[in-house]
């Protein structure tokens, strides 16, 4: 005689029923997850420009004698007797990597040499930074650029505004 069949447990058929349900839901979920972690780099390249910003503005008038940096690492050397840079340690190589963005910063294009900072190190009268997407598309969608005047300005494909686009009436676009 045959015993009657075990019907505690799930079938094979609902197991995959429940496995297919749940790549579905997955599915539907992942793009949104993408476009919030894109948006969280792209804050965060934001905020790296402020501060690079606010650390040329400190720069300036503390060590600089009026001029600006024209470098990442000469903003990271704090001026002797003190042990504060002008900007945190994880910017401080020159590109920095940080959320999915490089950060750079040079002299401006019509920026002259000025005397020398704290340190020794040449100033500048300007300086240019940009925010660049490791991956467009992937790790960020738009590139960000500031200089002197301390506006930091977008191009939505992933590229930095030209320093003739951030002049007055070169037609970049300022973040609002």
């Amino acid at each position: 005689m045959r015993e009657p069949r075990n019907s505690e447990g799930f079938s094979l058929i609902e197991l995959l029923l429940v496995v297919a349900i749940i790549g579905i839901i997955a599915s539907i979920g992942l793009p949104a997850l993408l476009r919030a972690r894109m948006s969280g780099n792209e804050a965060a390249a934001i905020g790296s420009l402020r501060s690079l910003n606010s650390g040329e503005t400190s720069y300036a008038s503390a060590a600089g004698h009026g001029g600006f940096a024209g470098l990442l690492a000469t903003l990271a050397a704090p001026c002797p007797g003190s042990a504060a840079a002008f900007i945190s340690a994880e910017l401080s190589s020159d590109p920095s990597v940080k959320s999915g963005y490089t950060i750079t910063m040079t002299s401006a294009a019509l920026s002259v040499p000025g005397t020398g900072d704290c340190n020794g190190t040449p100033t500048e009268t300007g300086y240019y930074a940009t925010a660049l997407p490791v991956a467009a598309g992937n790790s960020g969608q738009r590139g960000f650029a500031t200089a002197g005047s301390g506006t930091i300005y977008f191009d939505g494909t992933g590229v930095a505004p030209t320093e003739a686009q951030m002049a007055a009436g070169g037609g970049g676009t300022p973040l609002q």
